[in-house]
């Protein structure tokens, strides 16, 4: 679609932000998100600086026709921060962030990153569920839900929110909280940028005075053994307990040696909310089974989310399952699946869910019962190997879905179908979430998301 020129300049006379185009310096950079594979050719890029700039930017795109996509990290996986020949509002410039210490509360504009999130709340030893990735956008994460490291002692990162600030496609500026505008709020916890822009979201923090992270690995071949003990353990750990088990390559740390440096590895991530002689009272199976390569000491959370950065500029594919136990014969499927993966930045893990996660369901999330969450995380450097690298992680999904109780996570994968994004809600809570598109989005202007449709 043409981009009426007198329109844009009118738009852009009285916006306080900056306008990119097709073709200006600065174009190809204002459009690129975390997957290389995405490559979109938005026609408008308005960069807000205000609410108000919000605002204008959506007035401006209904009255012109063009898709509208949202911006505020540009993490997603499927690429839906951006569009072709459409307007991108981006939100990045929303970032201011206030920490109330005493109320153990935090203010973050809608364009905020949980790297900056964490940074504000570190000095207080204050914290909330958050991104496994510094870069990862907070509204972006929390509305779809937000899986990270202490969800079993904190809850999702959306269990969190107190309120949220948001724009509809009418331009109303609402306030969503558990008195005003409850169902919207309740929409919100994992229904996405279905229902408006989060120019603004405030989330309860709780204090961590002492945390301990682990990284325990060993070479590939011991990954069943290791698969088990680690289940065994997480399954009976404390809320207090957070991580995984899966396959890597072994990264060119000091505490990894060097036989096992740039080939997969098997190993165990841990986060603990407590000292380290209690963690390692915890894991002594997995100890007793003696790593190649291991670390385990105290650190600030804050330090211990931001860890394993991806960098940016690689191929991704993503998937996810959710799964009731992780029976002998699917960690031996597993094994045997993921080991023979060619080194690369990928992770193949899995997650124990449970604890804070599975007490609280009163959210659009359907099966936040289940025990474990299996993620390919697949990233790759060269684009030549997308249909490998692609089929190997649908080998594995085809895999993982045979022990699946059917749910997902819809952070953690891409555009899988819209049967996926009922999945992931459960037919009742699709019918309610429509009902609230129809109300706040009747036109589905907000669909570059996993799209609830207006019911």
């Amino acid at each position: 679609m043409s981009v009426d020129q007198i329109g844009l300049k009118e738009f852009e006379s009285g916006f306080g932000g900056s306008i990119v185009r097709e073709g200006d310096a600065g174009y190809d950079e204002a459009r690129e998100v975390f997957n290389a594979m995405i490559d979109k050719r938005p026609a408008v890029i308005a960069a807000c600086s205000s609410v108000e700039d919000v605002r204008e930017a959506i007035r401006w795109g209904r009255g012109s026709g063009l898709p509208i996509a949202v911006r505020a990290g540009g993490h997603s996986v499927a690429g839906l921060s951006l569009n072709d020949g459409g307007l991108v509002i981006d939100v990045r410039g929303l970032n201011d962030v206030e920490v109330d210490a005493a109320a153990k509360t935090i203010r973050v504009g809608g364009g905020t990153v949980w790297g900056e999130f964490d940074a504000a709340c570190k000095p207080h030893a204050l914290a909330a569920t958050g991104g496994r990735v510094t870069t990862t956008g907070v509204a972006g994460l929390t509305l779809g839900g937000g899986s990270g490291w202490m969800e079993r002692k904190m809850g999702l990162a959306c269990d969190n929110l107190i309120a949220v600030e948001l724009m509809t496609a009418d331009g109303r500026l609402m306030n969503a909280t558990e008195r005003e505008n409850p169902e919207l709020f309740w929409a919100l916890h994992g229904g996405g940028g279905n229902f408006g822009i989060a120019t603004s979201l405030t989330f309860r923090l709780s204090s961590i005075p002492a945390f301990t992270a682990g990284i325990l690995l060993w070479p590939a071949s011991a990954g069943l053994e290791v698969a088990r003990a680690y289940r065994s353990i997480a399954e009976a750990a404390p809320d207090d307990f957070g991580g995984g088990f899966g396959f890597l390559t072994g990264p060119p740390e000091e505490f990894v040696p060097e036989h096992l440096q740039g080939t997969i590895v098997a190993g165990v991530i841990i986060g603990y909310a407590g000292p380290e002689a209690e963690l390692r009272a915890l894991i002594e199976p997995l100890l007793a089974l003696k790593p190649d390569g291991a670390v385990v000491m105290e650190l600030p959370y804050h330090d211990f989310n931001g860890m394993l950065d991806d960098p940016p500029g690689l191929q991704n594919w993503w998937t996810a399952e959710y799964h009731d136990g992780l029976p002998d014969a699917m960690l031996a499927e597993f094994c045997a699946l993921a080991a023979p993966m060619k080194p690369s930045s990928s992770q193949v893990v899995l997650i124990p869910w449970g604890g804070a996660v599975g007490r609280n369901t009163d959210t659009p999330m359907a099966n936040r019962h289940s025990t474990w969450v299996s993620h390919p995380f697949i990233l790759w450097e060269d684009p030549a190997e997308n249909a490998e690298r692609i089929k190997f992680g649908k080998d594995l999904q085809a895999m993982l879905r045979t022990y699946s109780n059917g749910g997902t996570y819809l952070n953690f994968i891409g555009l899988e179908g819209q049967d996926r994004v009922v999945a992931a809600f459960g037919e009742d809570n699709y019918r309610r979430l429509a009902k609230v598109k129809a109300e706040f989005d009747p036109d589905n202007i907000f669909h570059g998301n996993q799209n609830i449709m207006p019911g």
